[in-house]
C-alpha cells in the first residue's frame, strides 16, 4: 500500500480508536493497515481490524429501501426512497396522533457516527418530543456513565492511553483486554517490556488471555466487585495512604463512604471469603495498589454488565479519590469504552436520559438552552424508556413503533425471545442495515438500506476522548444512505425539512460543535468541541484526531483531565459515594446451579454480520461453546466437543462443549457472537436474565443462573459448498429439519457442522438434495450403515464443487484443512479425485490444528512442533520462525499459553 494515496480513516470495530490506512485495488478489494501517525494505535492493528479487507464485498447487502408486504412475507417489494421516507413519516404521525408522542421510539448504536447520533436525537428529543431513544451502550457503557455523573458530575474519562504507559501499576477489572482491546493491551506488553518494574493485576472469574502477563490474577466471585474495593478503601484508610490535604479541598463524602466500607469490608478475611479469593492473595493486591502513587485502574463490561454495575464503578472511583490518584500523569480509574462510538454518542444525548452536549435532560433550564439552539416546537421533558424497558414497553404495547438502526436487538438484548415477541407484536418496525438478513432485519415492516464502514463519513470518539474522523474511500452501492440522511428525510416529511436541510457530514458535525459550545455561560461543564465550531468543509476533511474538551479559540486537545482539580459538580468537588454491596438478584439453586458469564472472543464482533464475512476470522473459534470447569464436565456428563445444552428461566441455547480449568467450577462461559444466521439455537441473549442495574439500565450479562446437560445427537456431519448463495439457502432448510448447524466461511467456500437426532430416510437422496446438482455433475460416494457412516462428493468441471462428511461420533470426521483447500484450487488431480472420500490428502499429510494466528494462518499444532522440535521458548523466538504474533500481536498471550504447557 501507497500510504501518500491511502485514505486515513478509524477502525469499525472496539472503543480503542484506531487509526486506519485504507485503499482500493485495481480489482476492487480493499486493502488496510494501521496508521502509524494516529496516537491511538501508532500503526498497530488486531486481526479484526487488520481483515477488515476481507469484510466489503456486497453479498448479502441490502441495496434498496423494502417494503414487506406482511409481517410472515418472506419476499420483499422494492420501494424508492420517497416512498419509504413518507410511509415511515405518515405511520409515525399517525400512531403519535392516536396514542401520543411516547408511543414512537428509536434504537440506535455505539456504531453509528457522531453525525447519525446527533441527527436522531435531534429528531427525536426535539422534534418528535419525546425521551424515547436509546442505544445498544446501555448493553456496555451506561453504568460507567452513571458512574462518572455521580462522582464527577458528568460522563468524564480522566485518563488517556499514555497514562497505561506511565503507570507503576495497572489493574484490569472485568477486562479480557488481550482479547476485547488488543491494541491497548499490546501497549502495556510494550511498556511493560521497557520497564519490567511495572506491574499488572487482573481480576476476573476466568483465566483469560490477559492474565498471562499478569504478576497477579484475583478469579474473583462474580458479582463482588463492591466488596473488594470497599475492602480496599478501607485498607487504605488503616494503612494511612488517604491524601486527606485532596480529600478536604476537593471532595465531599469522604467520612460516610469509608463508614460504609469499614461496616461491609473491613474485615479482610471475611472480604477474602465473600469475594472466593485467597487471604493472601488479596492481601497482596491492597498492598501493591497501597504502595504505587502512578496506578490505572481500567475496568470494562465485567464491572458494567451487572445489576450493581454502577456501584462497582464508584467503588473503584472511591479508591482514586480516597487516595488523590486521579487527575495526575500514570493514574486514575479509566472505562474501557466497548464500541467504536460509544463516546460519540454520549456527547450528543445518545442515551434516553440525556440531553446532548452533556446536558440534562431533567434540568427545565437545559432544556430551554437545547430547544433555544435547535428552534424545535417542543422538546422531550422526561427521560425515555432505557433499552431492556424499551422493548417490554413494545411487548406490552405502549410504544407501538420502533426504528432500530445499526443494530441487532434480537441477539443482543437479555431475553431476546422475548425481545422477538416483542417486535412481531409491534404495529410499525422500521430496521435500518448494512444486510439485508439478520435476526432484527427479518421482523421489519420497512427496511432502509444504511451505509457501511468504507462508505459512511463522518467522526467517532474512543475511550480516551479522541475525535477522529472517519473517512469514505468507497461509493456507497445501490441506494444504501447514511443514517443522518434516512433520519433526515424523514424528518422532512413530517414537515420539519428547514431544521434537518443537511447535506453533508461536515454541516451536522459543525452544529454539533456549536451546540457544546452554546450555553457554556449558562451552562459550563467540560466537554466542549467549539474549538471546532467554524470549520470549513475541507478543514473538516483534514481534521487531525484531537481530544475534548478543545475550547473556542484552542488549537490543542486535553489529554488529561482534573489535573486542576475541578470537576463538573455544583461547587467543582468530586463526591464519593457510599456504597453497601448486594448480591445478584438472581441467585443460583438446585434447578440452575451455575453461573453463567458472557463475553466476547478475539477474532469476532458483535453479531458478527461484519466478522462472518471474513474467512481468517472464522479459524480460530469456529464454533459457539460453553466453557465448564473439568470436575463439572465429569459430574454432568459432558465431554470435549460434544453439544450441550444450557438452559436459563428465560431460555436455552446449545454449543459446543469447552472442558478447561481456566473457568472455575459452578460457572459457564458462552461468547456473545453466534445468532440466528450463524448457528441453530446459539443465541445466548435469549438464556441471559433481562434484571438491570435500577441506576444505569444496564443489564446482567454476567451473572445468570444456569444449568448444563448432554444434547443428544444420533449423527454428526460437515458440509462444504463452493456457492455461496446455495449456502444461505440451507439455513432455512436446516432449521424445518430441526438439525442444529453452524454456518462458517471459508475462502472460497462456506462450510456448515451438522448434527441430528435421526438419521435420514436415504443419505444419498437427502446428500444429494442439498445441492443443485447439473446433468454434468459427478456425484461419488461411500457408506457404511453399520457404522452410520456416510461420505459424498459433488464434481463439477473437475473441480470440488461441494461435499458432505457424517458420521455417528463427531471425532472420527476427517480433519477439514485439506478438503478445504480444495475450494482454492482448479481443476482437482487425479490423486486427489481418489483420495477425496478419505477425506486426506494422498500421501503424509500434516495437520496443522486449530489456528491460533489468524494473521499467517499458523495451527496449533505447528507452533507445538516448533516449541518442541527446536526449542523455541518465547513468543518472539516462534515469530521469527513461524511468522505468528509478528503483525497483529492478538495471538501472543495464546502463544505464552502454549509455552508454558509444553
Amino acid at each position: 500500500m501507497n500510504p501518500s494515496t491511502a485514505v486515513r480513516t478509524t477502525c469499525p470495530y472496539c472503543g480503542v480508536g484506531c487509526g486506519v490506512l485504507a485503499s482500493v485495488n485495481r480489482n476492487g478489494s480493499t486493502e488496510v493497515s494501521g496508521d502509524p501517525a494516529h496516537p491511538a494505535n501508532f500503526g498497530r492493528l488486531c486481526v479484526k481490524g487488520a481483515a477488515l479487507g476481507e469484510t466489503m464485498d456486497l453479498h448479502g447487502r441490502l441495496l434498496h429501501p423494502a417494503l414487506r408486504p406482511t409481517r410472515d412475507s418472506a419476499a420483499l417489494q422494492r420501494i424508492g426512497w420517497d416512498e419509504a421516507a413518507s410511509r415511515i413519516a405518515g405511520r409515525f404521525s399517525q400512531i403519535i396522533a392516536e396514542h401520543g408522542r411516547e408511543a414512537v421510539a428509536l434504537y440506535v448504536s455505539g456504531q453509528l457516527l457522531t453525525e447519525d447520533y446527533y441527527v436522531a436525537n435531534k429528531f427525536v428529543k426535539g422534534y418528535l418530543g419525546s425521551g424515547n431513544i436509546d442505544t445498544n451502550s446501555r448493553l456496555c457503557m451506561s453504568s460507567a456513565v452513571a458512574a462518572h455523573k455521580r462522582a464527577f458530575g458528568a460522563d468524564l474519562v480522566p485518563v488517556c492511553y499514555e497514562d497505561l504507559e506511565q503507570a507503576d501499576l495497572i489493574v484490569l477489572v472485568g477486562s479480557n483486554t488481550a482479547w476485547c482491546h488488543p491494541v491497548i493491551y499490546q501497549r502495556i506488553a510494550a511498556a511493560r517490556a521497557a520497564r519490567p518494574s511495572m506491574k499488572l493485576v487482573v481480576i476476573d472469574p476466568r483465566r483469560t488471555a490477559t492474565c498471562e502477563q499478569a504478576d497477579l490474577h484475583l478469579p474473583i466471585a462474580p458479582g463482588t466487585d463492591v466488596w473488594l474495593f470497599n475492602g480496599l478503601l478501607a485498607y487504605l484508610r488503616r494503612e494511612g495512604r488517604f491524601n486527606f490535604g485532596f480529600l478536604r479541598d476537593h471532595t465531599h463524602g469522604e467520612i460516610e463512604t469509608v463508614d460504609a466500607a469499614e461496616r461491609s469490608a473491613g474485615n479482610l478475611d471475611e472480604v477474602a471469603r465473600v469475594c472466593g479469593l485467597d487471604p493472601q492473595a488479596l492481601r497482596d493486591f491492597y498492598r501493591l495498589w497501597a504502595d504505587h502513587e502512578r496506578v490505572v485502574t481500567a475496568f470494562s463490561q465485567g464491572v458494567n454488565q451487572s445489576s450493581a454495575g454502577v456501584d462497582k464503578a464508584n467503588a473503584i472511583i472511591n479508591c482514586h479519590l480516597a487516595a488523590g490518584r486521579i487527575g495526575m500523569p500514570g493514574a486514575g480509574p479509566f472505562s474501557i469504552t466497548g464500541q467504536p462510538n460509544a463516546m460519540g454518542g454520549r456527547e450528543v444525548g445518545g442515551l434516553s436520559n440525556q440531553l446532548a452536549a452533556h446536558l440534562e435532560l431533567e434540568d427545565p433550564d437545559h432544556r430551554d438552552l437545547v430547544r433555544g439552539f435547535w428552534g424545535s416546537p417542543e422538546i422531550a421533558d422526561k427521560p425515555g424508556h432505557k433499552a431492556v424497558d424499551l422493548f417490554e414497553a413494545i411487548y406490552d404495547g405502549r410504544v407501538k413503533a420502533v426504528w432500530i438502526i445499526a443494530t441487532n436487538p434480537v441477539v443482543s438484548l437479555p431475553d431476546a425471545d422475548r425481545v422477538r415477541a416483542a417486535l412481531k407484536r409491534c404495529e410499525f418496525v422500521v430496521v435500518s442495515e448494512v444486510n439485508r438478513d439478520t435476526d432484527t432485519s427479518d421482523l421489519a415492516d420497512v427496511l432502509l438500506p444504511a451505509a457501511a464502514w468504507g462508505e459512511k463519513d463522518g467522526t467517532v470518539t474512543n475511550s480516551e476522548r479522541r475525535v477522529s474522523r472517519q473517512r469514505a474511500f468507497l461509493p456507497m452501492p445501490g441506494e444504501a444512505r447514511p443514517d443522518w440522511w434516512a433520519i433526515s428525510e424523514v424528518a422532512k416529511s413530517m414537515g420539519h425539512a428547514e431544521s434537518f436541510s443537511y447535506v453533508s457530514a461536515h454541516e451536522v458535525f459543525v452544529e454539533h460543535a456549536r451546540l457544546s459550545g452554546w450555553a457554556q455561560d449558562r451552562a459550563p461543564r467540560m466537554f466542549d468541541l467549539s474549538g471546532l465550531a467554524e470549520l470549513d468543509a475541507v478543514s473538516y476533511d483534514r481534521l487531525e484526531p484531537v481530544q475534548w474538551p478543545l475550547r473556542a479559540g484552542q488549537t490543542q486537545g486535553t489529554q488529561r483531565l482534573f489535573e486542576d482539580h475541578r470537576y463538573d459538580t455544583s461547587d467543582g468537588r468530586a463526591h464519593l459515594i457510599p456504597l453497601v454491596p448486594r448480591l445478584p438478584q438472581h441467585r443460583t439453586d438446585s434447578e440452575y446451579p451455575f453461573v453463567l458469564n458472557t463475553g466476547r472472543v478475539r477474532d469476532q464482533w458483535h453479531t458478527m454480520s461484519r466478522t462472518g464475512k471474513a474467512p481468517r476470522l472464522a479459524t480460530h473459534m469456529q464454533e459457539p461453546y460453553v466453557e465448564i470447569h473439568p470436575d463439572d464436565a465429569i459430574s454432568h456428563g459432558l465431554h470435549e466437543g460434544e453439544l450441550a445444552r444450557v438452559s436459563t428461566r428465560w431460555g436455552r441455547c446449545t454449543a459446543r462443549t469447552r472442558v478447561t480449568d481456566s473457568i472455575p467450577p459452578q460457572q459457564l462461559f458462552i461468547p456473545i457472537h453466534w445468532n440466528g444466521q450463524t448457528a441453530a439455537e446459539a443465541r445466548v441473549g435469549a438464556v441471559v436474565n433481562p434484571v438491570v442495574d435500577p441506576l444505569s439500565g444496564e443489564p446482567e450479562f454476567k451473572h445468570t443462573p444456569a444449568r448444563i446437560e448432554a444434547r443428544p445427537t444420533r449423527w454428526h456431519a460437515f458440509l462444504l459448498i463452493r456457492a455461496a448463495a446455495a449456502a444461505d439457502s440451507l439455513r432455512d432448510r436446516f432449521n424445518a429439519e430441526a438439525l442444529w448447524w453452524t454456518r462458517i466461511q471459508g475462502t472460497d467456500f462456506v462450510r456448515f457442522e451438522l448434527a441430528g437426532n435421526a438419521d435420514p430416510d436415504d443419505w444419498t437422496s437427502w446428500a444429494q438434495s442439498l445441492f443443485a446438482l447439473t446433468p454434468q455433475a459427478d456425484w461419488i460416494e461411500a457408506s457404511d450403515p453399520a457404522r452410520g457412516l456416510y461420505r459424498g462428493a459433488w464434481i463439477e468441471e473437475d473441480s470440488l464443487a461441494a461435499c458432505v462428511f457424517a458420521t455417528r461420533q463427531h471425532d472420527t470426521l476427517p480433519s477439514r484443512e485439506w478438503l478445504s483447500s480444495l475450494f482454492g484450487q482448479g481443476q482437482l488431480q487425479f490423486s486427489q479425485r481418489l483420495s477425496l472420500l478419505a477425506g486426506r490428502a494422498p500421501g503424509p499429510q500434516i495437520d496443522h490444528g486449530p489456528t491460533v494466528c489468524a494473521c499467517y494462518n499458523v495451527g496449533r499444532n505447528t507452533i507445538l512442533g516448533a516449541i518442541g522440535k527446536d526449542g523455541l521458548k518465547t513468543p518472539e523466538a516462534l515469530g521469527a520462525k513461524l511468522k505468528c504474533g509478528t503483525n497483529c500481536g492478538s495471538c501472543i498471550p495464546e502463544l505464552r499459553t502454549l509455552i508454558s504447557q509444553a
